[in-house]
């Protein structure tokens, strides 16, 4: 047998066959690898979205006999766990053990799928790869978690719910938040060589456990994907279980890792997998490495804010209709503060619905201009008023104008309040709990 010619392959046992069969079809439909060239292939979409009406209808079908989650408005608000995500994982599951069991019948004779399992590890080790960089890059530049702003630091601890806990948790330190995503980048590097594979998948599997364990215990909305980040790592690291076991549990000497070696036959296929290779690496390790610093340089920048200070101003007055309101711990509705971010943003003290509410603050952004002396406040994209702005003195904002069917006028003071948090203290010295 020459270096060239491979290794015989002993037939797979059927629960491995079985396995593969719907493990293979699974991960297809989650990864939906098809998506990835959307952005490379011009116009490829077009193939692509009937593929995803395709599996969509199916999946709508499943719901409506057996699921019964309810129907949604699709809304890209961040979560991952929502009731249109856990309808496609239970339709994708679905799928896969149909699916599964349709290609056993109409395939029963073949042995093995030795060269389906390599190109299928291929592809879930380059989707973690994608997860690596993509996640961990945004904890290099601190942009993941960013540090509390003046707005949460002045927000009661007990009025958070555990994710913006959590969330606040690791942005308040810099070196921490780093250290994560260097080890996820980490990973990355690490799987990308067929070497260090099960270096990567070490790496890669605590880093995502840890992750998993935090979106469990502080109900953060992205439970379903850091899991399936886990079972993909497991997936690989399983394939090499005997090797591993024998290592770590019998003290045994053992070969190296020969799974995931594959060498093409071909002179042009060997050139086409590094071009294909470091095309890869400059798309999702190279290019978000510096568009991303790029956004973290354009964050790091003042927003427009004129001439108004950001800060905590206390509201001393408050006046509907010219009538005062006097600040009582028992009316919500009155403003009791307001804080001007840095960013263009803001929020209020109170409950206030025309404000978008969070945490028992009402948050807006705000353009000034400076030609009229008016401040424009927003939620979101829709325009809530406009006041008008003088200064009293260097510590004083005045605003007034018309509010619905109102007049509105208040005074804000500059606030002395102090927030310890946002010294960032570090001791390493400290002769009593702090």
């Amino acid at each position: 047998m020459t270096a060239n010619e491979p290794m015989p392959v002993s037939p797979w046992p059927i629960w491995q066959k079985i396995t593969f069969r719907f493990f293979c079809i699974y991960f297809l439909l989650m990864i939906s690898p098809w998506t990835w060239l959307n952005s490379i292939i011009y116009q490829i979409s077009y193939v692509t979205d009937y593929v995803h009406m395709a599996l969509g209808w199916v999946i709508d079908v499943f719901n409506k006999w057996w699921f019964h989650f309810k129907e949604t408005t699709i809304v890209n608000n961040g979560s991952g766990d929502s009731s249109q995500s856990w309808k496609e994982m239970y339709g994708n599951l679905t799928i896969a053990l149909i699916s599964s069991m349709i290609w056993g019948v109409l395939d029963r004779k073949r042995t093995h799928y030795q060269m389906a399992g390599y190109w299928l590890r291929t592809l879930v080790r380059y989707y973690v790869i994608i997860m690596c960089f993509a996640y961990g890059i945004d904890k290099l530049y601190t942009l993941q978690m960013p540090f509390p702003n003046q707005s949460q630091l002045a927000t009661p601890l007990g009025d958070f719910l555990p994710m913006r806990f959590s969330w606040m948790f690791i942005g308040y330190s810099n070196p921490y938040q780093i250290f994560s995503g260097a080890m996820e980048v980490l990973a990355g590097i690490l799987l990308l060589n067929r070497r260090t594979i099960t270096l990567g998948l070490f790496v890669g599997l605590a880093v995502f456990t840890n992750v998993m364990v935090l979106n469990l215990c502080y109900d953060i909305p992205v439970k379903q994907f850091s899991m399936h980040l886990v079972i993909y790592c497991l997936y690989l690291l399983i394939n090499d279980c005997k090797r591993l076991i024998n290592f770590f549990v019998f003290n045994k000497a053992v070969p190296g890792n020969t799974i995931n070696q594959f060498r093409f036959p071909k002179r042009w296929m060997r050139i086409t997998g590094i071009v294909v290779k470091v095309i890869f690496i400059g798309l999702y390790a190279i290019m978000p490495f510096f568009t991303t610093k790029d956004f973290y340089l354009s964050m790091s920048k003042p927003g427009n804010n004129g001439p108004i200070k950001p800060g905590v101003y206390d509201v001393t007055v408050f006046a509907v209709n010219k009538d005062t309101i006097p600040a009582l711990v028992s009316d919500t509705l009155r403003w009791t503060d307001m804080i001007f971010e840095k960013d263009g943003g803001g929020s209020v003290g109170s409950t206030d619905t025309s404000f978008r509410q969070r945490y028992r603050r009402g948050y807006f952004n705000f353009v000034p201009d400076t030609a009229k002396q008016t401040v424009l406040f927003k939620k979101s994209t829709n325009t809530i008023f406009t006041l008008h702005y003088s200064f009293p003195d260097s510590n004083s904002i005045k605003l007034w104008g018309s509010r619905k069917n109102d007049s509105l006028s208040v005074l804000l003071k500059k606030s002395n309040r102090h927030f310890q948090l946002a010294e960032r203290q570090f001791h390493w010295i400290s002769e009593a709990n702090r």
